[in-house]
């Protein structure tokens, strides 16, 4: 079987993260898989394993996701907008899937509509067309009008076989954050949650004892640095590490080293994260997909800081739905102080042995099932 996964991340890395984990999965049960990302490129999953094709790539304008910008960081040009369109569609012909999954759309990603229409159309015009379904995270951003649900549900009906939630429905069913119709209930196919294998404690014991303040591999977290900061000064007896992404990280390192106190260690991102919060006294982070379940597969005390800038609010439920487990605390945004950050690690440092990891998150197995279903019931008909 041959899958093809469209994506764009646009702020943060996470949807392009969980593309790179089904397809490899997908390549690990002996099927051909290829990653077609519309977002900008990422240094350090350039090394992934998985075939990736690059689109001429676009950002938001921060967290203004109506506007998009290119590597200059100026409007994308209709120029740029129509060359990606025609390689999405060249991707297509050439690599010929069986299957087709497009990443958020058409739950999101409306900016980019013209292209995805334009790929879903050549996909119907095909003979013995590919399956085609989306993929979407647990949580997504609620939509704004009842005619926005009512125009994905029509959509999802003409031209999706199947919508994969990677979530459990026990936990956090869609419905918590998206009206589900009758229509839509009937092809959605619950995969659990998406995530990398367990990774395996570090060898030499990096970020033992530490509080370790990451915002993912996108160009914010600011406040939330600038916070942490102040609370390592309240707090000499530990060692607070601030890892930093974006584009701007070393600009955001030297800022935040100006004056640092001495127990504070400023890097940027590491690829040896996940092994560094089985030593980590806590964890200090947004609530986003994968940085939740990473932190679920350890049993690292965690604070979640849910990120709200732009009236997002995935992450505060996504928060919400795990804020009763042992060794968790959520703080707003608007709750953010040093003090306040330091009494919220404290409280999770204390609740923290009580919360069992959680091994076993095989969504990315049981995604590459269910395509294989669907696939194969689409040639049977």
């Amino acid at each position: 079987m041959r899958v093809m996964i469209v994506v764009t991340h646009l702020l943060g890395t996470g949807h392009l993260t969980r593309a790179l984990t089904l397809a490899k999965a997908f390549d690990a049960a002996g099927h051909q898989s290829i990653v077609v990302s519309g977002g900008m490129p990422v240094a350090r999953l350039a090394n992934s394993g998985v075939e990736v094709v690059q689109l001429p790539p676009v950002r938001s304008d921060g967290v203004d996701f109506s506007r998009l910008l290119d590597e200059a960081g100026t409007v994308a040009s209709d120029t740029l907008l129509e060359a990606r369109k025609k390689q999405l569609v060249q991707s297509l012909t050439q690599f010929n899937p069986d299957a087709v999954i497009t990443e958020l759309f058409p739950f999101g990603r409306r900016i980019l509509k013209d292209e995805f229409t334009t790929l879903l159309e050549t996909v119907h015009a095909r003979p013995n067309r590919p399956a085609v379904l989306a993929s979407i995270r647990d949580i997504l951003a609620p939509p704004s009008k009842p005619e926005k649900a009512a125009r994905t549900d029509a959509i999802i009906t003409a031209q999706y076989d199947a919508v994969l939630v990677h979530s459990d429905p026990e936990v956090a069913p869609l419905n918590l954050s998206w009206p589900v119709s009758e229509a839509l209930q009937g092809k959605l196919r619950y995969t659990g949650f998406v995530a990398a294998a367990p990774a395996l404690p570090h060898p030499d014991e990096a970020g033992k004892g530490e509080v370790i303040v990451s915002a993912g591999g996108g160009p914010v977290g600011a406040d939330l640095f600038h916070f942490a900061r102040a609370a390592a000064a309240l707090d000499s007896k530990r060692v607070w590490r601030l890892l930093v992404g974006g584009q701007d990280a070393q600009s955001t390192i030297t800022d935040l080293q100006s004056g640092a106190p001495a127990n504070l260690l400023v890097e940027t991102t590491r690829p040896d994260f996940r092994q560094m919060l089985h030593h980590a006294a806590a964890s200090v982070s947004f609530c986003g997909y994968n940085t939740a379940l990473d932190l679920l597969q350890t049993s690292c005390p965690a604070v979640f800081v849910p990120f709200d800038d732009g009236n997002e609010v995935e992450q505060g439920i996504r928060a919400a739905a795990l804020a009763n487990a042992p060794g968790i605390e959520v703080l707003a945004s608007g709750d953010l102080t040093a003090p306040a950050l330091l009494y919220a690690v404290s409280k999770a440092i204390t609740a923290g042995p009580q919360r069992k990891a959680r091994q076993h998150m095989s969504g990315a197995e049981k995604t590459v099932k269910i395509v294989d279903q669907t696939v194969k019931d689409l040639r049977r008909d």
